[in-house]
């Protein structure tokens, strides 16, 4: 039976690492998941989790060891945050096309310049087209919980692709919160041991990674891609099987309060909380709106998503990262397209919030909804909070 427990939620993900016996963890520190790879370095020392840890020189490194301990057949873990993603980008891209089902936690901070260790989403928005799998946590509990799906997603037979969990950083991964930490009975009903796919094996000696040219660069993409695509389904599965083992259920898109809202605000990661606490005063005022949340960010949910916003008359898509030229974040690129291919015509407004780890308030949502409702029309991202 799962014990509740106070736990700081970077420590509950190294916890989750241990229930799910991962064979290699090759890190390298960096502000704020230092915690997770710190505590499993303790977890190795102690004998308490029977792996290999590899403290690597960079993060460069940490990825690189990754692929290779998958290639050889282990369960992998590994954490990152910020300049650390960006020096792994190189191997970031390598490591789907290899379909090694590498775990990683990535504690979300924004990019340099200026220097900043708080949060916000532009270093997952990074990579978000390299061919990973892509999944947001907005509470500890969900941390614990996604860690251990993105193994039984990632080696999958019909996945065999790397997959990072998000956890918002230091508004998420510092923080102290209860959490039902489950019995490693459970865990191994739901993560059956990891039989590799493909791996490499002296006794029948194999080539990975060597040169593409033109006449199969293509299909090699192309192949991923189809991969990518098709995880939608084993995602979902995992989410249900997940549900019947532990009793807590989750889906490629969550909502909150939308069946009958007029305004649906879209959002991903912890500030979806402040959110639904901004949305509950706005209804006891008369007001329709709702939330949707991004669980899965890549494959995009774009079935699900356009379901639970179909019937809204305006979306205000809330971005956590600055595409620099453009007039509109990431998120909103990708609602705005979908949705209008899609022959749906809500209004739809882009909003930019929290760079930096800014605080995100329940009066911004609220300022939100009164921008998305006033019928004016939106040129380009609106960033809220700018201080004058």
């Amino acid at each position: 039976m799962a014990k509740r427990v106070g736990m700081e939620v970077s420590i509950a993900v190294a916890e989750a690492v241990k229930l799910a016996d991962a064979d290699v963890i090759a890190a390298y520190p960096i502000t704020p998941q230092t915690h997770i790879v710190e505590h499993l370095s303790e977890l190795v020392a102690d004998g308490e989790l029977d792996a290999a840890y590899i403290p690597v020189e960079s993060e460069h490194s940490a990825m690189s060891s990754c692929i290779g301990s998958s290639a050889a057949g282990a369960r992998t873990f590994t954490a990152t945050s910020s300049q650390g993603l960006a020096l792994m980008n190189e191997m970031i891209y390598i490591a789907p096309v290899l379909r090694t089902p590498i775990v990683l936690a990535i504690a979300n901070r924004a990019l340099s310049a200026p220097i900043n260790i708080w949060n916000d989403h532009s270093d997952i928005m990074s990579v978000r087209d390299t061919g990973w799998l892509s999944i947001f946590a907005e509470n500890g509990q969900e941390a614990l919980d996604l860690t251990l799906a993105s193994f039984r997603i990632a080696e999958d037979p019909a996945v065999c692709l790397p997959i990072s969990m998000n956890i918002d950083g230091f508004t998420l991964s510092h923080f102290i919160e209860p959490i039902l930490m489950p019995e490693k009975a459970e865990v191994d009903k739901f993560l059956p041991p990891y039989k590799p796919q493909l791996w490499l094996d002296i006794k029948n000696p194999i080539s990975i990674g060597l040169l593409g040219g033109p006449e199969c660069y293509t299909e090699a993409r192309k192949a991923t891609d189809d991969a990518l695509w098709g995880a939608k389904r084993v995602v979902i599965k995992a989410f249900d099987e997940f549900n019947q083992v532990f009793g807590r259920q989750y889906h490629v898109v969550e909502t909150y309060r939308h069946e009958d809202a007029e305004t649906i605000i879209v959002s991903m990661g912890s500030i979806s909380e402040t959110a639904m606490t901004a949305i509950d005063e706005m209804r006891d005022q008369g007001q329709k709106i709702g939330l949707v949340r991004l669980r899965l960010w890549r494959p995009f949910p774009e079935e699900e998503f356009l379901a639970a916003v179909s019937k809204a008359k305006n979306l205000a898509v809330i971005d956590r990262h600055m595409v620099m030229g453009c007039s509109s974040g990431p998120v909103g690129l990708e609602v705005k397209s979908l949705v209008y291919n899609s022959g749906l015509r809500p209004g739809i407004s882009n909003f930019l919030l929290g760079l930096g780890g800014r605080d995100v308030t329940r009066d911004d949502f609220k300022y939100i909804h009164e921008k998305a409702t006033s019928g004016q029309v939106q040129a380009r991202c609106e960033i809220v909070g700018v201080f004058e």
